[in-house]
């Protein structure tokens, strides 16, 4: 017997099995339980679990094959704009209460469970000289994040974080819970480190963490109006710094909100971003360039590893949003001029937040010891992302986006980067025709069922 919408013995079935907390769509709290991170998502799976054991996740798995359904991994749902309209008849499997981490400074490597997020590991790391390859807000899940590729702030000095997994323990459709790594489960390995979630549900992993002994990162900013200048400067200055920069430009409109800086609150910059590992003179030199255009707000500063959370200034809790972004290459003046048109000053653009991401250095060396995302063959990662405040804002967002992307087509790298790709898409668009019909070959032996949903799903 499936379940469904209706409150039915399905859902007590499953909530007897497992000690963590379940959900149907009759039971008070079901709203709350089936929330995103991201607001503006409805999303409406047959029943929400919330496991808090290993065990939990393998009954929950058993459970789901037993009967037909597919199980739907969530750490915090920052990018469920993707996963949500296949969620009808799913279980939401939400890892939110299997939180834990262990530092091991001597090994220099982190343990993470299902649910911990990106804060829970760089606070801890940093206090011993090292950092994750975390992502740009401390509340963002650790494992969907890396699952999906990671694009860190020393993305191109250590390349993509799905790389940086030494081990993980995997919950399988009808073998339980195995052991994932370079001599175990190699093929399975291979797949989850940048294949994305279709092959089980990670309930922890291990990843290697970075020596950094001080950080000089921040950002600048400049009067909007200035987009077009400082552009044309982040763009020549991107060619010339080495692998140690990881740096972005974007557009910001800032909401008029209490949670925004108050120097922020409401206003319209062009802002430049940068994390530069090195000595004190070293750095300082690479970003004098910019430095050299007079910005308004200058926040560079030295910094633990731990900072690189605050530079990108991502909100703090939960948001109703859309977005979306392709990779790009061959970015030169007409792309900009192109970009600028669409979302800069004069477009009545409704984004808060337009960027351009430089790629390169590791992010663009492959390596045998790497999985299926090997690298990224671009040379720049657009995002842009707007704040829904309502039915008459989605609708100008989501033509904005899909304008903002049929601008940018000339510049298609063609491929896609799964974790920034928030409308629905098919998986082949972010892997080379090999990598895909390996992907599907791996999935077809791990979850002949089809049990495991994911966002874009192989």
């Amino acid at each position: 017997m499936l379940i469904t919408n209706r409150p039915d013995a399905d859902v007590g079935t499953l909530r007897a099995r497992l000690d963590g907390a379940v959900y149907g769509p009759a039971d008070a709290g079901w709203d709350q339980a089936r929330r995103a991170w991201n607001l503006a998502v409805d999303q409406r799976p047959a029943a929400v679990a919330f496991p808090v054991t290993d065990a939990d996740v393998v009954a929950a798995v058993e459970f789901a094959a037993e009967r037909g359904l597919r199980i739907a991994p969530q750490g915090t749902g920052h990018g469920a704009a993707a996963l949500a309209p296949d969620l009808e008849g799913a279980i939401l499997l939400s890892t939110a209460r299997m939180r834990g981490v262990r530092i091991d400074p001597r090994a220099r490597r982190a343990r993470v469970r299902a649910g911990a997020q990106w804060g829970d590991v760089s606070l801890p790391a940093s206090a011993y000289g090292l950092a994750p390859l975390a992502g740009s807000s401390a509340d963002v899940g650790v494992v969907g994040y890396t699952l999906g590729g990671g694009l860190s702030w020393l993305a191109r000095k250590h390349g993509l974080a799905c790389n940086s997994i030494v081990s993980l323990e995997v919950a399988t459709a009808g073998r339980g819970l195995v052991k994932v790594d370079a001599e175990h489960e190699r093929d399975l390995f291979w797949a989850l480190r940048g294949g994305g979630g279709s092959f089980g549900v990670v309930t922890a992993m291990e990843l290697e963490l970075y020596a950094v002994d001080d950080l000089y990162a921040g950002a600048m900013l400049w009067p909007w109006e200035r987009a077009g200048e400082i552009f044309d400067a982040y763009r020549a200055w991107a060619q010339t710094v080495p692998d140690e920069v990881t740096s972005l430009c974007r557009l910001l409109q800032a909401p008029d909100l209490p949670d925004v800086p108050a120097p922020l609150r409401g206003r319209r910059f062009v802002v430049f971003e940068a994390a530069v590992s090195g000595h004190e003179p070293y750095r300082r030199d690479i970003v004098e360039p910019m430095r050299a255009f007079g910005p308004e707000l200058d926040m560079f500063a030295v910094m633990p590893p731990a900072g690189l959370v605050e530079i990108h200034g991502d909100p703090k809790h939960p948001v109703p949003a859309m977005g979306n972004g392709r990779l790009l290459s061959n970015v030169g003046d007409a792309a900009l001029d192109a970009l600028l048109e669409a979302a800069g000053p004069g477009s009545g653009s409704p984004f808060v937040s337009v960027e351009l991401r430089q790629l390169g250095g590791a992010l663009a060396r492959r390596d045998p010891s790497h999985g299926a995302l090997a690298s990224l063959d671009a040379d720049y990662s657009l995002f842009a992302a707007g704040v829904v405040t309502g039915a008459e804002a989605a609708m100008a967002i989501d033509g904005a986006l899909a304008e903002l992307l049929d601008t940018m087509a000339p510049w298609d790298a063609g491929t896609g980067y799964l974790n920034f790709v928030e409308a629905p898409d098919h998986p082949r668009r972010f892997f080379d025709a090999e990598t895909y019909a390996i992907l599907k070959g791996i999935k077809g032996t791990v979850d002949p069922g089809g049990v495991f949903l994911s966002n874009h799903p192989v």
